[in-house]
This record gives structure tokens, sequence and C-alpha cells, in this order.
């Protein structure tokens, strides 16, 4: 389950709506809904989202904390490696083989770490000379 897939079935349990009656108001299956809120669906639309604020009276704060929620829970994420160090590489596969075994505390102090983390600024690439013809034309 992802964050914002929690947050849509609190809200919907807090409420006493069945997945079948939402759906049908938000005009979408059930089957849809129910993937968002188990973490089967990927990122839905910000008109989805401007709909679900909506249909619970979401306004200020709470549909800016949905709207934020729907953009960490991205259920299939990709990581393009190059460009990486060879140890952040290995970094990131390791992540990606071990997170789903660690402890909730593993997992907060490792956001921890990384809120307190200094970003390492990447070297400049280093600017491509203009051809001359491109130059004088």
């Amino acid at each position: 389950m992802t964050p914002f897939g929690e947050r849509l079935r609190q809200l919907r349990l807090a409420r006493g709506v069945t997945q079948r009656e939402m759906a049908a108001a938000l005009e979408i299956s059930a089957a849809y809904l129910s993937a968002l809120e188990h973490g089967q669906r990927g990122t839905p639309s910000a008109g989805l989202i401007h709909q679900i604020c909506q249909y619970f009276g979401l306004i200020w704060d709470d549909a800016d904390e949905l709207a934020a929620l729907a953009k960490v829970s991205r259920p299939r994420l990709k990581l393009h490696a190059g460009g990486l160090t060879p140890a952040q590489t290995v970094l990131a596969n390791r992540l990606a083989r071990e997170l789903r075994h660690l402890d909730a505390e593993t997992v907060e102090k490792m956001q921890a770490l990384l809120d307190q983390a200094q970003p390492v600024t990447p070297p400049a690439r280093p600017r491509r000379a203009r051809s001359r013809a491109k130059a004088a034309g």
C-alpha cells in the first residue's frame, strides 16, 4: 500500500463509504479505486486528485497533503544509475533488493539520515565548442 492509497482508504472508511459508491460518484471503476488504495496503480492524475478532494470536501492543508502523498506514492520506481558513483550504484541496488525486508525503525532512521545529508553538486560538464560554421552563420 502506498501513502496515498492508505490515506484514501482512511478517508473513505471514516465516512462510511464503500469503494463501489465512491467509484460511481467519481465516475471511475471500483477496480481502479481498489488498485489505487492497494498501491497497484500509478499516481492518479491531478484532475482525479481534485475530484477526490471535492468528494470528501477537503480544502487547504488536507487537499495539499493528499496531493503531496500522491507525488511520493509511485508503486513502480525506475532508477537510471548512469552518472552515479560506483558506491551510489551499489547502494541503489542493495536498497532495491532489501528494502521490503527492513523494519519500520530502520526505515525511519534511513529517512532521517537522508534528510540530514548534504547534497553533493555534480561536477560541471565541459561545454562543447561550437563549430565555426554554426558560429559564423
